[in-house]
């Protein structure tokens, strides 16, 4: 009776660590089996400075697509951003509120369990994107089709495969590229008195 019992609480033990396992675990492995694998990397220090230096002397509100753990959205924040990400790993959602509480923006971020083709981004005026190749060329026709002439593109680690950057910074995979919406629409808005350069 009493080894019945230890196999019992043994079994319902392994069972539990398992269910648990699997509930942590299915989300982080999950977007690596959709037909584009985005699977959670996070951005280094570096690049989260590059991404900030393309957001210098802009304003409006911004969104992270694909915001992992809510790092580029904590740190537009404490530069003064409204900033909003779009994340499908629940875990890394609940995550990022809980790092934004602790830093202490929570007031000027949100964070949402979403799949970014069934978001319109079209009330942002910057967006900022960590991609893998195969979802480019599609995702740059959904923002050419949402975003307002005024809006900029922050492309991190990988560019898109038909526009023409207006600024670039960092190397490797620190690298990013800025896109200015306009620019590539050749919209009539007054362009911003900055010559494009590549810094390093």
């Amino acid at each position: 009776s009493r080894r019945r019992s230890w196999g019992l609480l043994v079994t319902a033990g392994v069972g539990g660590t398992l269910v648990a396992l699997y509930a942590v675990v299915t989300p982080f492995v999950t977007p690596a089996l959709r037909k584009v694998c985005l699977p959670f990397v996070p951005a280094t220090s570096t690049q989260i400075q590059n991404v900030l230096k393309m957001l210098e002397n802009r304003s409006g509100s911004l969104v992270d697509i694909g915001s992992g753990d809510g790092r580029i959205v904590i740190a537009a924040a404490k530069r003064g951003f409204k900033a909003v990400g779009y994340e499908l790993n629940p875990w890394l959602v609940w995550y990022s509120r809980y790092r934004a509480w602790r830093d202490g923006v929570h007031q000027n971020t949100k964070f949402y369990i979403s799949d970014l083709w069934k978001v319109s981004f079209s009330h942002y005026m910057n967006v900022v994107v960590f991609g893998v190749p195969q979802m480019m060329p599609q995702l740059e026709k959904k923002l050419q089709e949402e975003l307002e002439c005024n809006a900029r593109i922050i492309a991190c680690r990988f560019p898109f495969p038909c526009w023409i950057p207006d600024h670039t910074t960092g190397e490797g995979i620190d690298t990013v590229w800025a896109y200015d919406l306009k620019h590539s629409r050749g919209c009539e808005t007054k362009s911003l008195e900055i010559t494009p350069e590549t810094e390093s």
